[in-house]
């Protein structure tokens, strides 16, 4: 359900879409992704959300935030906080979710449909805002993990729900086929992001 004579954009929850593409067994190759969304209609913009780790001598998300950034996508980050749990254990919290609902309002006039790439629970207000101003919302995510990614309330508000699974072929890329990148989230690490609801998810870089 996608048309032709549509302007649309692309909002990126970050790590969401990685947890979910790691979740499936696969990496996305955003070169591809681009592509595939410019031949569904006129691709206005593609947004992409991280919380980066200003400290890090070097962070492994580094060389991915500097390729989307030349390569037609609007980055967006901030710093990510990290602390210590009871545990003992450091976590990382860096939630992307105003940042990206501010600019969905924001460029919502400028747009007929507009594909956020996350399952976060927290999105459904935001989705219903903006079919409040006549704009089709989809949603991708996927129900195929473990656990699953995407929040029920949000796939059921949504206009279209796409799972990521069924972009395998279009969009990814086997693990086989490089290298794993190293990960921000070792052994010593948990990524956590602020409102998340999937705390049992997989540590996402």
């Amino acid at each position: 359900m996608f048309y032709p004579h549509e302007r649309m954009a692309l909002f990126i929850d970050g790590a969401n879409l990685y947890s979910a593409a790691r979740g499936l067994g696969f990496d996305i190759d955003y070169k591809r992704l681009l592509d595939h969304f410019r031949s569904k209609g006129t691709l206005i913009r593609a947004f992409y959300y991280t919380a980066l780790l200003e400290d890090q001598e070097y962070s492994p998300l580094r060389p991915l935030i500097d390729w989307l950034d030349y390569n037609g996508y609007s980055v967006v980050t901030k710093p990510a906080k990290e602390f210590t749990d009871a545990s003992g254990r450091r976590r990382i919290k860096g939630n992307m979710d105003i940042e990206l609902a501010i600019d969905a309002l924001e460029i919502a006039d400028k747009l007929d449909h507009m594909i956020i790439f996350s399952g976060d629970g927290d999105f459904r207000r935001l989705v219903d805002a903006l079919q409040r101003k006549g704009k089709r919302v989809t949603v991708v995510s996927t129900m195929r993990s473990q656990p699953p990614m995407i929040a029920d309330e949000l796939r059921r508000q949504a206009d279209q729900y796409v799972d990521l699974e069924s972009m395998r072929e279009a969009i990814g890329r086997s693990h086989s086929e490089r290298p794993a990148p190293p990960l921000r989230n070792d052994d010593d690490y948990e990524y956590d992001d602020d409102e998340d609801e999937f705390d049992n998810s997989p540590a996402r870089a």
